[in-house]
C-alpha cells in the first residue's frame, strides 16, 4: 500500500484519465468503472491507496457538486409547470419504497425502529447518475426536472426520519425539538434569501468568472456546512444551494463551465473512487445471510422506485424512455443511504450484516442505475434530435451596441441565447445602427448591459399590435423564452389583447413552457408605462419592426431617444425579427397597421422642422 503522498496523487490522476477513455471502449457507464477501479485498489482490494480521510473529504465535496449541478441545472420555467408533478413523484419516490421496507424488514424479524430506518433508506436516493443526463443534453426534459424536483421532497423526508429516530439515541436531553426546528428554518432563510442576495450584490461588482466560480463554491460549502449544523445532511444543503443560484447561474455561462470542468474531472471521479473503496467484495463469501439480506433489499428498493416512476408515468402521461430516465436517476444510492447506515451502525440500530448488505446493495444499484440512466437518457437525446424544432433558432442575427464597445457582452447574450450564427458590430450613434439594421433583412438585436445579465431577475417584453403576424416572430419568442430559462428570470409582456393571446398559446406549447404575466398595452404610445413599473434588476426588451412590415408603427423611430432618456441606467435590448425577402406584405396587413396619434404625429413634425432649421443655421 502506498503511502508517499505524489505516489497517491500520480495514481489517482492517471486513473481519472483513463478509465473514461477505457470505458467508452467497452460500453459501460464511466461511473462503473470508477467503482470497480475504486473496489480494485482499495483496502477490500489490492490495497493499494488506503481510504483516507482526504479522500473521504475529496468525495464529500464531489457529492456535493453533483447535487449543486442538479439544482443549478433545473429549468425553473419547466419546473413551474410541472411542480405539482415534482411535489407527487417525491411523495411516491419515498412513500412506496419506505412502505415495502417496513413490510420486508418486519419479514426478516428486525423491530419496528430498526424497520423504519430501513425504510428511510430505501426512500432516498441520490442524484448520482444526473452527470450522465447533463452529458446526453437531456436536463431539460419533463422527466429530469420531475425528478430533480422530488428529489428534495424524498431526501428530505428520509432524513426527518433519520432525525427523528437519532433524536431518541443521540439528542435526548441536549437539544430540543423546537431547536432543530428553528436551526432548520434558519438555515432555509440563509441559504434561499441572504445567500443569493449576497452572490448578486457580488456579480454586479466582479463579473469575471474566474471569482464567479470561487462565490459559488464557497456558498455551496457552506451551505452544506449548514444543513449538518441543522441536523439534515449536507446533500440536501448543496441542492438547495443549487436552486437558490439557479438564476444566477445560466447553464451556459463560463461560471457554469469551471463547475462543470471541476466537478468532473476532479471531484466527482474521487467520489465514485471513494464508494468503490468502501465497498467489501468479502461479503459475497462471507455468509448466506449477508446475500439474501442484500438481494431484499436491492428488491425493495428497485420495486418501490419502479413504482413510483411507473405511478407519475400513468398519471403524468410520459413516454416509456422518460419513465426509465426517472427510473434510473432515482435507483442510484450512496451519500443518503451512507449517512443513514453509518448512523444506524454507530447508534446500535444496525448491526455489521445490515451494514455490509447496505454496501454490497449500493454496489448494484450504482451499477445498475449507471446501465439505466444511459441507456434512457441516449434514445431521449436521439428523439430530441430527430424531432423537428417548432421554433427557428439557425437565424443569422445581427447584435450591435451603440457608442460602446460591448463584444464581451454581446457574445455572452449570443451564447446563452443559444444564437449560432451571429456578427456583432459596435455604432458610433443611432442613426448609423439603424441604418445597418434598415439595410439588411437578417434579425437584430441591439444590446445596452448596465449590469452583468446573470444578475437579471425579470424582462420586460413590450410587444407591439400585430407582432404575431410578422413571419419570424417565433423566432423572437424564441429568444425570450431561452433568456428566461438559461437566467431563471420572469418575463411580464406588455401588449393589447389580440396578441397577449397569442402569446399565451406560444407560453403554454408542450415542452416550450414559458412563465409568463401580462400587463395591458393597447398602444405603443403606452409604452412608457414601463418605466414606472421597473426595478433595478429588470432588463427591458423591446419588439421593433422594420418599415411596411405588419407590426410597423412610426412611433418606432422615436424608439433610440425614448431609450437614452427613460433607460439608460437600465439593461435593454432591442429586437427585430428577420424580414421575409422577395414577398409583399398582404393589403390587408397595411390596411390595419397601427398609424401614431394625430397629437405625437403633430410633434415628431414639430421636431423635424426644428432639426432641420437647426442644419441649416449650422451650414451658414
Amino acid at each position: 500500500m502506498y503511502s508517499n503522498a505524489l505516489a497517491i496523487i500520480a495514481l489517482v490522476s492517471v486513473t481519472i484519465l483513463f478509465v473514461p477513455i477505457i470505458c467508452r471502449k467497452l460500453r459501460i457507464p464511466s461511473i462503473v468503472g470508477f467503482i470497480l477501479v475504486g473496489i480494485g485498489i482499495g483496502n477490500y482490494g489490492f490495497g493499494i491507496i488506503p481510504y483516507s480521510a482526504a479522500i473521504q473529504t475529496l468525495g464529500k465535496i464531489g457529492m456535493l457538486y453533483i447535487m449543486l449541478q442538479a439544482g443549478i441545472e433545473v429549468d425553473m420555467n419547466d419546473f413551474s409547470q410541472q411542480r405539482r408533478h415534482s411535489v407527487w413523484f417525491g411523495f411516491y419516490s419515498f412513500a412506496f419504497p419506505f412502505l415495502l421496507g417496513l413490510t420486508t424488514s418486519k419479514l426478516l424479524g428486525f423491530n419496528w425502529v430498526t424497520s423504519a430506518l430501513l425504510g428511510a433508506m430505501y426512500g432516498s436516493h441520490t442524484l448520482m447518475t444526473y452527470p450522465i443526463v447533463s452529458r446526453y443534453g437531456v436536463q431539460k426534459n419533463a422527466a429530469a426536472n420531475i425528478t430533480v424536483g422530488g428529489t428534495m421532497l424524498s431526501i428530505t423526508l428520509a432524513l426527518l426520519v433519520l432525525a427523528v429516530l437519532k433524536s431518541n439515541f443521540v439528542y435526548t436531553g441536549s437539544l430540543s425539538a423546537w431547536g432543530l426546528i428553528g436551526r432548520i428554518v434558519l438555515t432555509g432563510i440563509l441559504i434561499m434569501l441572504v445567500f443569493p442576495w449576497m452572490a448578486q450584490r457580488y456579480f454586479k461588482h466582479r463579473s469575471d468568472a474566474t471569482s464567479g466560480f470561487l462565490v459559488v463554491m464557497t456558498l455551496m460549502i457552506v451551505s452544506a456546512w449548514l444543513a449538518e449544523w441543522a441536523g439534515l445532511e449536507g446533500i440536501l444543503g448543496a441542492f438547495t444551494c443549487g436552486v437558490a443560484m439557479n438564476h444566477l447561474v445560466p447553464n451556459l455561462s463560463p461560471v457554469m463551465q469551471r463547475i462543470n470542468f471541476v466537478g468532473n474531472t476532479i471531484f466527482v471521479p474521487l467520489f465514485l473512487l471513494g464508494v468503490g473503496m468502501m465497498i467489501d467484495i468479502t461479503v459475497l463469501w462471507s455468509g448466506w445471510i449477508t446475500l439474501i439480506i442484500a438481494l431484499v433489499m436491492i428488491a425493495t428498493k428497485l420495486s418501490g422506485k419502479w413504482l413510483a416512476a411507473w405511478l407519475l408515468q400513468k398519471q403524468v402521461g410520459l413516454q416509456a424512455e422518460e419513465r426509465r430516465l426517472m427510473f434510473g436517476l432515482t435507483t442510484a444510492t450512496a451519500a443518503g443511504t451512507l449517512a443513514i447506515v453509518t448512523i444506524g451502525y454507530e447508534t446500535g440500530i444496525f448491526d455489521d450484516t445490515i451494514l455490509n448488505a447496505a454496501v454490497l446493495m449500493i454496489l448494484v444499484l450504482c451499477t445498475m442505475a449507471s446501465f439505466v440512466t444511459e441507456y434512457a437518457a441516449k434514445r431521449l437525446a436521439l428523439q430530441e434530435k430527430e424531432r423537428l424544432e417548432s421554433e427557428k433558432t439557425d437565424n443569422k442575427w445581427l447584435l450591435l451596441s451603440v457608442a460602446e464597445n460591448r463584444h464581451y457582452e454581446l457574445t455572452e447574450l449570443s451564447e446563452l441565447s443559444e444564437l449560432h450564427e451571429t456578427e456583432t458590430a459596435c455604432e458610433s450613434d443611432w442613426q448609423e445602427a439603424m441604418t445597418l439594421i434598415n439595410s439588411q433583412s437578417k434579425a437584430s438585436l441591439v444590446y445596452h448591459p448596465a449590469q452583468p445579465i446573470n444578475t437579471v431577475s425579470r424582462l420586460l417584453v413590450a410587444v407591439p399590435r400585430y407582432a404575431e403576424k410578422e413571419h419570424d416572430f417565433i423566432t423572437c419568442f424564441g429568444l425570450i423564452r431561452r433568456l428566461s430559462s438559461q437566467l431563471g428570470a420572469k418575463v411580464v409582456f406588455y401588449t393589447n389583447a389580440d396578441t397577449q393571446r397569442a402569446l399565451q398559446a406560444f407560453c403554454k406549447r408542450k415542452g416550450k413552457y414559458l412563465r409568463a404575466s401580462y400587463r395591458e398595452m393597447e398602444d405603443w404610445e403606452d409604452v412608457l408605462m414601463i418605466a414606472k413599473q421597473m426595478r433595478p434588476d429588470d432588463l427591458i426588451v423591446l419588439i421593433n419592426a422594420r418599415p411596411s412590415t405588419p407590426s410597423y408603427n412610426p412611433l418606432f423611430e422615436h424608439i433610440p431617444d425614448m431609450l437614452d432618456r427613460f433607460f439608460a441606467t437600465h439593461s435593454y435590448m432591442l429586437v427585430f425579427p428577420e424580414q421575409e425577402t422577395g414577398s409583399a406584405i398582404p393589403d390587408i396587413m397595411s390596411a390595419d397597421q397601427t398609424q401614431a396619434s394625430k397629437t405625437w404625429s403633430l410633434i415628431s413634425a414639430t421636431k423635424r422642422h426644428i432639426l432641420k432649421l437647426i442644419e441649416r443655421i449650422q451650414k451658414k
